[in-house]
C-alpha cells in the first residue's frame, strides 16, 4: 500500500529490489516475474508522489488568504502582482472576481476593497505607496499582506544590514519578484548573483572596496550553491559566520532532497509546476541530474498531449506553488491501471534497418538517449556516433538536440534500441561520394588527419585519402599546417570494397591557377606595378602572388644594389610592389629595380672625375678590387692604383667588406664605368707634404746659425 497522496511508506522502500543502472544511467527493468498462472509478466507499474510535492506553508496561506476574501463581502479583491506562480490558480481566482494590479499607478483608481499582497513580497516603495491609499481611504480600502513570513524575514534582514552599511549580496534570480522585492529593501548598494563566476565578480569586488556584506538568498534558492557562493566569499576573507545567513526556506530544502532521492530510484519524474515557477525549475533541474527520464509538466493536460513512455517505476514532485488537485490528476493518470495498455497502443512500430528521429533526452560520456516516440528508448553508444575519436559525447550533443540514426536491434536484451548515427551517416557519404567520382563534383570536407604519406578528410563520417603528391601544385615539406582547414577536392578513385577512396586537391589547384593566368594575362601589360605576396623564396630568387598566378622576382631584380641570398630578405607571406619586367608565354618575370630609383641617373654629377668617395670592398680579382660606392654602383680599384708601393695581388692590402677612401680618376657614362684610385690620394698628400717639408728646409738652418752664433765661445787671441 502507499501512504497517503500516493508517498511510499517506509515498508516500501525497504522492499524496493536493487536496480541496476545502464552506462547512461536509466535503469534496466528486474526480471519478469512468474505470475500465478504459470504466465511471464511485467511487475505493475508503481508511481510514487513526493510528500514535499506541492503547496508550502507560505503558498497556501496567500492561496487561501485570497479564496477566503473572495467568498466574504469584503468588496472587490485585488491582488498586488499574481498571488502565487501558477496560471491555474490565477485563472480560478479570475473566474471569483479577483483582479491582478501589475502597476502602482492602478492603485489611484482604486477607492476601496482589499488589496492583497502576493507572497513573494514587494518593495519597501510599494509597500509604503500602499498603506498610504488604504489610510487616506478613509478605512474604505484594506491591505491584506500576504506575504510569506520567510519572504518577510529577509526584509527585515537587509534593511537592518544595509542601514548598518553592509553591502546586500541576495543569491537568486534578479528577474524573480521575490528577488526585486527583498532589493526594495535595501539601502544602499545590493549585488545578486546567481552563477559561480557572479560570485566571485562580487567578492572580489567588495574586498578591494573592502566593504562589510551579508549574504542572504531567495527562498528557494538551490541549498548546495548557496553554501558554494558562500565559500567563495570565505576564501576572499570574509567569515561565512557573521557574513551569510542562511534565508533558504526549510521546506524549499525538504523539497529538494526528496526530490533528488526519489529521482534516483525511479525510472522516470515528472515534475509539475508553472513555466515561471523558480522552484519548480529548480526541482526539474535536479530530478534530471539524477534520472534521465524527466519531464516538466503544467498540469495533466501536458500528459493528454504527449503521453509519458511506459516505465516501471514513476516518481512526481512538484513545486511550492501546485496544487493539490493538479498533483492529484496528474497521479492518477500516471496510477491507471490501462494507461499501460493504452501507451501500448499509441506507440509506432520500427524495425532493424529502419531510420528514425528522435530527440536527445540524456547524454554520458560514452552514450546518448534517444526519444523516438517508440516504447523504449533509443541508444546511440559512443563508437556508434561518429568514425571520428571523440573523448567525451557532452562536447559535441546536448539535450533538446534532434539526431537521426538508424536502427541496429529493435531490443538489445534490456529493453533498449540500438541505434547508431555512424552507420547511417557512413551510407549517406557513400552515396554523395560516389556521385561526386562519377560527375566529378568538387567537394569540401576538414582534414582530420594528417598521416605519413598525406592527409585524411572525412565526409559525413567517411573517409577519404589526399596522397602528400595530390595536395598541392608545388612540394609541400610540412603537411601538418593543412590540420583542422577546409579543403577542397574531387574524388578521383572510388572503390568502396577495398575501403579506397582516393582524392585530388592538386588537379584543381592547376585548373583554377590556368583560369587566373589565362585571365590576368589577357589585361596584364609589361610595366604594370603590382602588389603581391612572397609564395616561395629559393636560392634564386622570390615566386610572387599577383593574384592568383605566380610571378619569378630574380636575384638580380631585387634592388638596384648588390643583393644577398633571397631568404635573408623575404619570408612567405611577405608584402611586395613589383613590377611586369617580361612576359613569355605563362612565364612573368618581376623585378623590384624601379626606373626613378636608378642609382646610374645621375652619376655623372655625384661621380665626376676628382670627387673623394668612400666605399666597400665588395669582390677581388687578381687585376684589382671592385668597390661599391653607391648601392647598384661599382668602381675599378685596378692593383696599380691601390698604392704608390709596389702591390702583387689586392689581397695583400684590402679584405672583401673593407671600408676605403679612394679618387674617382675616370668615369665613362655610357658604359657604367667608374675607375677609382687610392694612389692619386697618396700622391695628393705627398705633393702637399713636399712644400712644407721645403719650408722647414729652409728656416732650420737660420734657426741653428742664430743658436751658433748665441752659444759659440769667444775663442783667445
Amino acid at each position: 500500500m502507499s501512504a497517503p497522496g500516493g508517498a511510499q511508506t517506509e515498508k516500501e522502500a525497504t522492499a524496493e529490489p536493487q536496480r541496476n543502472k545502464t552506462t547512461a544511467g536509466a535503469t534496466n527493468v528486474s526480471p519478469r516475474k512468474v505470475t500465478a498462472d504459470g504466465t511471464a509478466g511485467v511487475p505493475r507499474k508503481r508511481v510514487t508522489v513526493a510528500k514535499t510535492a506541492g503547496f508550502c506553508f507560505g503558498v497556501k496561506r496567500a492561496v487561501d488568504t485570497v479564496y477566503r476574501l473572495s467568498e466574504g463581502e469584503h468588496g472587490p479583491v485585488y491582488t498586488f502582482g499574481p498571488i502565487i506562480h501558477n496560471e491555474d490558480v490565477v485563472a480560478s481566482l479570475a473566474n471569483r472576481g479577483v483582479r491582478v494590479i501589475e502597476d502602482l499607478g492602478e492603485i489611484d483608481r482604486i477607492t476601496e476593497g482589499t488589496i492583497v499582497i502576493r507572497s513573494h513580497g514587494i518593495p519597501k516603495d510599494a509597500d509604503e505607496r500602499l498603506r498610504a491609499a488604504a489610510e487616506a481611504s478613509g478605512g474604505k480600502l484594506r491591505i491584506e499582506d500576504a506575504t510569506c513570513p520567510f519572504v518577510k524575514k529577509i526584509h527585515r534582514i537587509v534593511c537592518e544590514h544595509s542601514q548598518n552599511g553592509e553591502r546586500i549580496i541576495i543569491c537568486g534570480d534578479s528577474r524573480h519578484p521575490e528577488v526585486q522585492g527583498i532589493m526594495g529593501w535595501c539601502e544602499g548598494c545590493a549585488t545578486v548573483i546567481s552563477t559561480a563566476e557572479e560570485a566571485l565578480k562580487a567578492a572580489e569586488n567588495a574586498a578591494r572596496e573592502g566593504a562589510k556584506i551579508c549574504i542572504v538568498a531567495q527562498t528557494t534558492f538551490n541549498h548546495t550553491k548557496f553554501k558554494d557562493f558562500v565559500d567563495i566569499f570565505r576564501k576572499m576573507g570574509y567569515n561565512a559566520e557573521d557574513s551569510a545567513i542562511s534565508t533558504i526556506c526549510n521546506a524549499t530544502e525538504e523539497r529538494q532532497t526528496e526530490a533528488r532521492a526519489l529521482a534516483r530510484q525511479c525510472d522516470a519524474m515528472l515534475v509539475i509546476g508553472s513555466a515561471n515557477s523558480s522552484n519548480t525549475r529548480k526541482l526539474y533541474e535536479i530530478a534530471s541530474q539524477e534520472c534521465r527520464n524527466t519531464r516538466y509538466i503544467q498540469s495533466a493536460a501536458d500528459l493528454e498531449k504527449e503521453p509519458l513512455p511506459s516505465f516501471r517505476y514513476v516518481g512526481i514532485t512538484a513545486g511550492a506553488s501546485t496544487p493539490r488537485n493538479i498533483i492529484e490528476e496528474v497521479h492518477a493518470i500516471m496510477d491507471n491501471e490501462n494507461f499501460d495498455q493504452l501507451l501500448e497502443e499509441s506507440f509506432k512500430t520500427i524495425r532493424n534497418g529502419e531510420v528514425v528521429e528522435g530527440v536527445v533526452i540524456g547524454v554520458k560520456e560514452d552514450e546518448i538517449a534517444l526519444n523516438i516516440g517508440y516504447k523504449s528508448d533509443g541508444i546511440i553508444a559512443k563508437n556508434e556516433y561518429s568514425s571520428q575519436p571523440i573523448a567525451d559525447l557532452r562536447t559535441v550533443v546536448k539535450e533538446g538536440d534532434t539526431l537521426t540514426a538508424k536502427v541496429i536491434k529493435v531490443n538489445d536484451g534490456e529493453g533498449q534500441v540500438l541505434l547508431s548515427r555512424r552507420k547511417l551517416n557512413s551510407e549517406r557519404a557513400s552515396a554523395v561520394l560516389q556521385e561526386a567520382f562519377e560527375q566529378g563534383t568538387v567537394l569540401t570536407a576538414k582534414v582530420s588527419q594528417v598521416v605519413t604519406g598525406g592527409l585524411n578528410v572525412v565526409v559525413d563520417d567517411c573517409r577519404v585519402f589526399i596522397p602528400a603528391s595530390l595536395v598541392s601544385d608545388i612540394y609541400e615539406k610540412d603537411l601538418t599546417k593543412f590540420q583542422d582547414q577546409e579543403i577542397e577536392f574531387r574524388v578521383t578513385e572510388y572503390n568502396p570494397k577495398k575501403r579506397r577512396i582516393i582524392g585530388n586537391r592538386r588537379d584543381l589547384i592547376v585548373e583554377r591557377k590556368k583560369e587566373k593566368t589565362e585571365a590576368l594575362l589577357a589585361k596584364l601589360q609589361v610595366g604594370d606595378v603590382i602588389e603581391g605576396t612572397i609564395r616561395n623564396v629559393t636560392d634564386f630568387g622570390a615566386f610572387v602572388d599577383i593574384g592568383g598566378v605566380d610571378g619569378l622576382l630574380h636575384v638580380s631584380e631585387v634592388s638596384w644594389g648588390r643583393n644577398d641570398n633571397p631568404k635573408k630578405l623575404f619570408k612567405t607571406g611577405d608584402t611586395v610592389t613589383v613590377f611586369v619586367k617580361a612576359i613569355n608565354g605563362e612565364k612573368i618575370s618581376l623585378s623590384m629595380k624601379f626606373a626613378d630609383q636608378n642609382p646610374w641617373k645621375d652619376a655623372e654629377e655625384r661621380f665626376a672625375p676628382g670627387t673623394i668617395v668612400t666605399g666597400r670592398v665588395a669582390r677581388m680579382t687578381a687585376f684589382g678590387a671592385f668597390v661599391e660606392i653607391a648601392p647598384g654602383v661599382d668602381g675599378l680599384l685596378h692593383v696599380s692604383q691601390i698604392s704608390r708601393k709596389r702591390v702583387e695581388k689586392p689581397a695583400d692590402v684590402l679584405s672583401v667588406g673593407q671600408v676605403i677612401e679612394a679618387k674617382i680618376v675616370d668615369f665613362k657614362p655610357e658604359d657604367k664605368r667608374i675607375s677609382l684610385s687610392m694612389k692619386a690620394i697618396e700622391a695628393d698628400e705627398a705633393e702637399y707634404d713636399e712644400p712644407v717639408a721645403a719650408e722647414e728646409a729652409v728656416e732650420a738652418p737660420a734657426e741653428e746659425t742664430v743658436a751658433e752664433a748665441v752659444e759659440e765661445p769667444v775663442t783667445e787671441a
